[in-house]
């Protein structure tokens, strides 16, 4: 009697429940894959493009066939689009630098349906326009005007679906899901007071259609990231873009702690143009093409160092490699002796000595011809034994045991007073960091930069596309230097 009993409760407890699981919702069983399609949807969603036109809807002189639409849904789906402007003539920003930078002859002009919907999409992640090809969502008109004798003739527009890779004829437009407009695909800029917006402007070195050109400040990193609250690409969205639809574009970098010249593409086809001739550097000079009257880009550091170099002006050939330290919490650039390693990547940098050593200091002029990170940094501590004046990362030996500057040392009286600490904006101190006091800053700085035009370049090339661009002029551009290295220049020379 008593199994009998705790047989009949258990089976009145499971009816209980039995209710309770079967009205659980769907939404609560899959919410994982819910959310997942959410969350696609709504970054979708968020992205929209500048340059697209109108969507494609039905009239009385318009029928819309989609070829590829097997499906019979609701009819007021059919026809509409985001459609993109009709492709024209347009100019392959890669191998145009590489034209410029005098490794190939004449540029391309195929562009592929990938291409031309990040062109004029510049708001759309690459990764979730590819993503729109792998579905098979993205469409290509092929027009065509059905033969009647009548005057009112009616146009058939025919969609098809296109590949990623599928090259473009001129006139051929392309169509998107309708959904990448419900909701604006604006970039949140970053918040900037009038104040902040000026400086900011007032570091321009140099503008025309195709670049915008700074002195980037001491301080002030290039890139966001972890614990960086301000950067060069974030502020410029907000500052330097002016009547353009786009922001500008990094091309290069700069460290954080250096201070110079940094290059920014106004749109995307100069910032690819740019991406190229830089590119092309550091190739060229890895295959031992070290000739300066060859090099259409050239930049030139200035760098105060401790020391001097044996040679008053060479050229450092010396593979870096990342190397990982204090029990892998960081790593830093070291020069590998074995070039045969897989992390060790080819560096050059030609230096030439400005002024004669004075009080233990040499001022060097540094020109990289590859693009390595720390690469002038890590050569002029290591290769030459001349660390540079603040870098306490290669150069931590030296600082350990460095005496502060004092007027007194010199041959004769100077009045020269170390400046007050005075912060700016974006929290930048911009007076103090000379070798007047304990702890100067990086003495590295970007002063003089020779590139071709690339305005000029691209306006040849969209007249003619065979134009010969090997012979445009250059632009030179300086920067003055910063105030803490102008004050050691000026202590020095004093």
């Amino acid at each position: 009697m008593v199994k009998i009993r705790n047989q009949k409760l258990t089976a009145m407890l499971f009816c209980r429940k039995l209710p309770l699981l079967r009205s659980r919702p769907f939404s609560a069983l899959h919410g994982g894959v819910r959310q997942a399609i959410l969350s696609l949807s709504s970054s979708f969603h968020h992205h929209q493009s500048c340059y697209a036109t109108k969507t494609l809807t039905r009239n009385n002189k318009t029928r819309i066939n989609n070829c590829d639409d097997n499906n019979n849904g609701d009819d007021e789906r059919r026809g509409k689009w985001f459609t993109l402007p009709p492709f024209t003539s347009t100019i392959d920003g890669s191998a145009l630098g590489r034209q410029l930078a005098c490794a190939s002859k004449s540029p391309t002009s195929e562009t592929t349906a990938l291409k031309w919907v990040l062109q004029c999409c510049p708001g759309l992640p690459r990764n979730l326009v590819q993503k729109l090809f792998r579905l098979r969502q993205v469409r290509r008109e092929s027009p065509s005007l059905d033969s009647s004798a009548n005057e009112g003739h009616e146009q058939e527009i025919k969609l098809k679906r296109v590949a990623a890779k599928d090259s473009l004829k001129l006139g051929d437009r392309i169509f998107l899901p309708i959904s990448i407009q419900e909701s604006p695909s604006r970039k949140e800029k970053c918040p900037c007071t009038e104040e902040e917006v000026e400086f900011i402007q007032s570091l321009e070195l140099y503008k025309d259609s195709a670049i915008i050109v700074i002195n980037k400040p001491h301080g002030m990193p290039v890139q966001g990231g972890i614990g960086i609250r301000r950067s060069i690409d974030e502020l410029a969205a907000t500052c330097l873009t002016y009547d353009y639809s786009e922001p500008p574009r990094l091309v290069h970098r700069l460290d954080r702690d250096s201070s110079g010249i940094l290059v920014m593409g106004r749109t995307q086809t100069s910032a690819t143009v740019l991406h190229s001739i830089f590119r092309e550097k550091t190739f060229s000079a890895s295959k031992e093409d070290n000739d300066n009257e060859k090099r259409i880009l050239q930049r030139w550091y200035w760098a105060l160092v401790v020391g001097t170099p044996r040679c008053s002006k060479g050229v450092i050939s010396a593979p870096l490699g990342k190397v990982v330290v204090d029990n892998g919490k960081s790593d830093r650039i070291t020069v590998v002796n074995n070039d045969q390693i897989m992390s060790a990547q080819h560096a050059v940098t030609r230096y030439q000595v400005i002024k004669p050593s004075c009080h233990g200091y040499t001022w060097l002029k540094l020109s990289p011809l590859t693009g390595r990170k720390h690469q002038l940094r890590v050569h002029c501590a290591e290769v030459l034994g001349t660390p540079i004046v603040g870098d306490y990362k290669y150069g931590w030996q030296t600082h350990r045991k460095w005496k502060q500057f004092h007027p007194s040392d010199l041959n004769k009286d100077s009045n020269e007073e170390i400046p007050k600490e005075k912060t700016l904006h974006f929290g930048l101190d911009l007076e103090s960091g000379s070798i007047l006091e304990k702890q100067p800053r990086l003495h590295l700085h970007c002063k003089e930069m020779t590139l071709p035009n690339v305005s000029q370049a691209i306006q040849k090339v969209q007249l003619s596309s065979g134009c010969d661009v090997s012979k445009l002029e250059t632009l030179k551009l300086v920067a003055p230097l910063p105030s803490h290295m102008q004050r050691s220049w000026d202590v020095l020379n004093s």
